[in-house]
């Protein structure tokens, strides 16, 4: 019987088993090649001449030449072996006459350095310190023709310093001052032409909006494939700016009229995260000075170069002083920033002078009884963590600042009507001010400017009461460095920290001290304690009395049925 034939086995595998394999045999020779590599074995192998192709024109002569050029090297090789050979036999020559030999010449010794010792420098300037940034901002007010006053268009009165104000009035040579209301798409629109109508009672006024997307010059920007076809909903995008068209028009007609031949010098002024860096950027067009913020990124005069007969200046922001209403400082975290109020402090302030309902629309959070309660629930919103999930409330109350001092949040104060001159200014003042301006020019630009730009709502914005304009540290003698007090707060121990913030935050309301059921007699008066003899250069704790009676611990956590059941 024929045996049957038996099928070969079959070669084919799949696909992923074949890709594995290939994979792996990639992998092999890539670390054989490493190796070879860092042992010095993996050198490149020497390029073959290709010689020259018989397409080249006049190849023969090329040959021909460099034939010659190769027996000129070799030429030159050999002679230098001759010499070489004609060298060693006079040396042997002479070394038999002398009977000595020949050394080499010693090395020379080292010369010795010298160590000159250089006078110490003396150290620079501190540029963080009060008195620099003061010196620095009077040198901008001294080398400006015209100063430009930024304001916040959410609150322009609180922006305003009067003693900025009266310190360009008094210095010679014919400055004027202009007034620019910055981040105008974050205020609604009738709110702003209110504004201009009050400001420009005392000084010329224009409206800007500041791109907040400028980039480095050496940044290449990359082209958008969608393109809108609206071109409003375009121009009033965070990429887009308004207001600077007008802005260099009505600078460049003030620089043609006068008699100056040279460049008109813009001081840029104001306080802190009003936009001051931002606007000399998009009239630029590039990214020219540091903006941001967080406060004190500029800390020195920066001249900027906008037009052929315009030149911007850049400056610190003002200092404010400490005398002016907590509300004001802590809407543009002047104290935070300083060290001297903490940043809950500065929201508790905030919270108390805003509408409970707008900021619970504003964040989309619940409602609140207090401020750490409020912090607590936009951290959970915002995933503000901390280790164990625990809510962190300092982050959320930067965060919350942020907001409010940075181009994000929509809020807007109440433009006063009837508004007197302030002591430094005068009827012939303000005819001083604003002759030289083309005022028909500039009415036209900022109607152009706030048609462009997409306003909130007046719903959708949050309503403020000004604090009126805040004082300024100018001169470098009333400035004074002093360290950040830090505050001791005690909270009872049988109470929580909830509880205990917001008792302080009824009392802050009320204006009245806190008084314990031990420090009130049975007949309603305070008990008088006797007087505790105070040491200044020491912190001392004083005990508080603890309740731990079972009825005073039972009736504080238990949860009464009652009140549902009614």
């Amino acid at each position: 019987m024929k045996r049957p034939k038996l099928k070969k086995a079959s070669k084919r595998v799949s696909c992923s088993k074949r890709y594995k394999i290939q994979k792996k045999v990639k992998d092999h020779t890539r670390k054989l090649r490493k190796e070879l590599k860092k042992k010095g074995g993996a050198s490149k192998r020497p390029k073959k001449d290709l010689g020259v192709p018989n397409s080249a024109p006049f190849k023969e002569e090329v040959l021909r030449e460099a034939e010659q050029r190769r027996q000129e090297i070799d030429e030159i090789k050999d002679k230098k072996k001759q010499a070489k050979k004609v060298e060693r036999a006079q040396k042997r020559k002479r070394e038999k006459v002398t009977g000595k030999k020949e050394t080499e010449p010693k090395a020379k010794k080292p010369l010795q350095e010298v160590v000159v010792e250089q006078p110490e420098k003396e150290p620079g300037p501190d540029k963080g310190s009060k008195q620099y940034l003061c010196s620095e901002l009077n040198k901008v007010i001294d080398a400006s023709d015209v100063v430009i006053e930024v304001l916040d268009a959410r609150d322009p009165m609180g922006c305003r310093c009067p003693q900025l104000e009266e310190a360009v009035l008094q210095r010679g040579g014919n400055k004027k001052l202009l007034l620019v209301l910055s981040k105008i798409d974050l205020v609604p629109k009738e709110n702003v032409e209110k504004w201009i109508q009050c400001l420009q009672l005392e000084f010329p006024v224009v409206v800007f909006k500041a791109s907040q997307q400028i980039q480095d010059k050496t940044v290449r920007a990359r082209k958008s494939r969608i393109v809108a076809s609206n071109e409003v909903l375009d121009r009033s995008r965070a990429a887009a700016c308004s207001g600077n068209g007008c802005l260099s028009e009505f600078l460049s007609s003030y620089a043609t009229k006068t008699e100056n031949e040279a460049q008109l010098k813009v001081g840029v002024v104001g306080f802190p995260n009003v936009g001051k860096s931002s606007l000399i950027n998009s009239m630029k067009g590039i990214l020219a000075c540091n903006a941001g913020v967080k406060r004190g990124i500029t800390k020195s005069m920066q001249e900027v170069h906008i037009l052929k007969n315009v030149k911007l200046i850049d400056s610190p922001g003002i200092m404010a002083a400490p005398s002016n209403p907590p509300a004001s400082m802590a809407l543009r975290s002047l104290q935070v920033e300083e060290g001297g109020v903490s940043a809950h402090e500065a929201v508790r302030t905030l919270l108390k002078q805003c509408d409970h309902s707008q900021i619970m629309l504003q964040y989309n959070v619940p409602d609140f009884r207090n401020s750490l309660e409020f912090l607590t629930l936009l951290a959970k919103k915002r995933g503000y963590l901390q280790k164990g999930g625990i809510p962190n409330a300092e982050q959320a109350s930067t965060a919350f600042l942020d907001d409010w001092t940075g181009a994000k949040l929509s809020y807007h104060c109440k433009a006063s009507e009837n508004r007197d001159l302030p002591a430094y200014m005068s009827a012939a003042v303000v005819a001083e001010m604003q002759t030289g301006w083309d005022l028909n020019s500039l009415k036209t630009g900022n109607e152009g400017t706030l048609k462009d730009v997409k306003c909130p709502s007046q719903a959708g914005s949050i309503g403020l009461t000004s604090k009126g304009p805040t004082a300024g540290l100018l001169r470098v003698e009333d400035v004074t460095e002093e360290k950040p007090l830090l505050r001791v707060v005690e909270i009872s121990v049988g109470k929580p920290a909830d509880a205990a913030s917001e008792r302080a935050e009824q009392n802050d309301e009320n204006n009245q001290p806190e008084q314990t059921p031990e420090e009130v007699t049975a007949n309603g008066t305070k008990a008088e304690e006797p007087p505790i003899k105070r040491n200044p250069g020491r912190v001392q704790f004083e005990s508080v009395p603890v309740d731990m009676s079972v009825s005073a611990a039972s009736t504080g956590d238990a949860y009464d049925f009652n009140t549902d059941f009614n």
